[in-house]
């Protein structure tokens, strides 16, 4: 019986010892775990401006990351109405968190990009793949209508199929010089099984045998870049830039 009650003893003690230290190192490496988590989003974000951007975003030292969005890059975070909220930053938004809420009451992250006179406009969207969700950044030209450029990723894709709206340089770039506007009215980008015309400025190709996933993206769009057209609409209006007739 005494032996028992040692050994539960000692179980009770190293159960205790290894769980304290297990939270001391989780604490003590928080500070970092939380830093490269921030520079990994600020790099898929700034993917979506490559064209934009001196040197490639993976060549680029974490340091480099950080100073492109505190010298060029200003950060808006909106309702659904298109209203800007005051005392909050667009990196503070978890659109998985967001998706998770009534529609309503969604915020809406908006990274303005400024440089060389020209602003190019980071929208934020979310949606679902084959497996699980899928997401990206839309950047659009300063006319509000032409696609500079777009990254995405994805939670569980298929390698070699749907994992290839990430892994696939190919796919993304399709997006650049696309519409989202045709006579003034937003019809976002379309995904094409079998491949898009080369004329359509709205379509780009979709991904042989991942159809689910081509489909997801061309709806995470549509319903995504929609939620930001009250700010857009207000934003034309103001500034007097009017989607150009495609």
């Amino acid at each position: 019986m005494n032996n028992n009650r040692y050994v539960l003893t000692f179980i009770l003690i190293m159960t205790a010892t290894v769980a304290v230290l297990l939270t001391g190192l989780r604490e003590a490496t928080k500070a970092r775990a939380d830093r490269n988590e921030d520079i990994f989003n600020k790099r898929a974000i700034l993917s979506a401006i490559a064209t934009k951007l001196d040197e490639p975003v993976k060549s680029m030292t974490d340091d480099q990351v950080v100073q492109i969005f505190q010298d060029d890059m200003e950060q808006l975070v909106l309702d659904m109405e298109g209203n800007v909220l005051e005392d909050i930053a667009a990196e503070e938004i978890d659109m998985a968190v967001e998706r998770k809420k009534p529609e309503s009451n969604r915020k809406l992250p908006l990274y303005i990009y400024k440089a060389n006179g020209n602003n190019t406009y980071i929208l934020s969207v979310r949606g679902n793949g084959l497996w699980d969700e899928i997401w990206g950044n839309i950047a659009l030209e300063s006319d509000l209508n032409t696609i500079a450029g777009a990254a995405f990723d994805h939670k569980g894709e298929t390698p070699g199929l749907g994992a290839e709206i990430k892994d696939n340089p190919k796919f993304s770039q399709q997006f650049s010089g696309k519409k989202i506007y045709a006579n003034s009215e937003f019809v976002s980008i379309d995904v094409v099984k079998g491949g898009a015309k080369a004329d359509n400025q709205h379509a780009v190709d979709g991904i042989s045998g991942a159809t689910v996933t081509a489909d997801g993206v061309a709806e995470m769009l549509y319903r995504g870049i929609k939620y930001y057209e009250p700010y857009l609409s207000q934003l034309q209006q103001s500034s007097m830039v009017l989607p150009a007739e495609q």
